[in-house]
């Protein structure tokens, strides 16, 4: 699947989908903390990782900018660090005018007000007044790699923000992430629509008949009936 047909079919896909898919697929499933948010409500982000560890100096959001392609988001990796803020309105314009598609921070922004002015799509932890007061070396991995949290992103991943979060898919798999949750998604429309209509869950999901197998068969589970029937919304 190409970038950008990759890009729009991840657009109208949510986090949770991605991670169901992610998880019938054996693919590992890798989120942000959730204590990385989004600066304001109903902000929708995909896009390839643009990897960048901070160490001090805005030169290097500048050198991640310039090796960056359209679309990309731009991955801040701050130790998720509380001290300072690492990235403000100068380097989301710079990133905006990159065509860039948003930026993800493991630490920590300011300039709220302008970010919010700008519009560019962004995930941190929270916001700070005081920028970096400090100036540490760089390394061979400062514009390889970027961890957030528990897991290290790399120019072979792409990201999904929204709402709930954020969640890292390896490029090699994500075509198969979304056709499979393409099929979740609207599996989930299709039940959400028929229970608005009258059709409860338990019947869609024919649970007394499920009861009846459990008494029968005590390890059978409540996925594997979906599964059998055709209604997995879970795995």
């Amino acid at each position: 699947m190409e970038s950008v047909q990759l890009q729009r079919t991840y657009l109208d896909l949510t986090t949770p989908h991605i991670a169901d898919a992610c998880l019938r697929l054996g693919v590992p499933v890798r989120c942000a903390p959730p204590s990385i948010r989004p600066l304001w409500a109903n902000m929708h982000m995909v896009g390839r990782v643009a990897p960048v560890r901070h160490h001090g100096s805005v030169d290097v959001f500048l050198e991640a900018i310039e090796s960056s392609e359209s679309g990309d988001v731009l991955m801040v990796d701050n130790g998720g660090r509380e001290d300072e803020a690492c990235v403000g309105d100068l380097v989301a314009l710079e990133a905006q005018r990159a065509d860039l598609s948003g930026i993800v921070i493991w630490g920590l922004h300011r300039d709220t007000s302008e970010l919010r002015t700008i519009r560019l799509p962004l995930f941190s932890q929270g916001a700070l007044p005081t920028g970096p007061q400090r100036l540490d070396g760089t390394d061979s991995r400062t514009l390889v790699s970027a961890r957030c949290g528990r897991h290290t992103s790399t120019a072979h991943d792409f990201l999904v923000g929204d709402d709930d979060g954020v969640i890292f898919v390896p490029l090699n798999r994500a075509a198969d992430v979304a056709e499979l949750a393409t099929t979740i998604r609207d599996t989930e429309r299709y039940q959400a629509a028929r229970m608005r209509q009258g059709t409860t869950f338990r019947a869609q999901a024919q649970f007394d008949e499920f009861l009846t197998t459990r008494k029968e068969r005590e390890d059978f589970t409540f996925r594997q009936h979906l599964r059998a029937i055709g209604g997995a919304i879970e795995e």
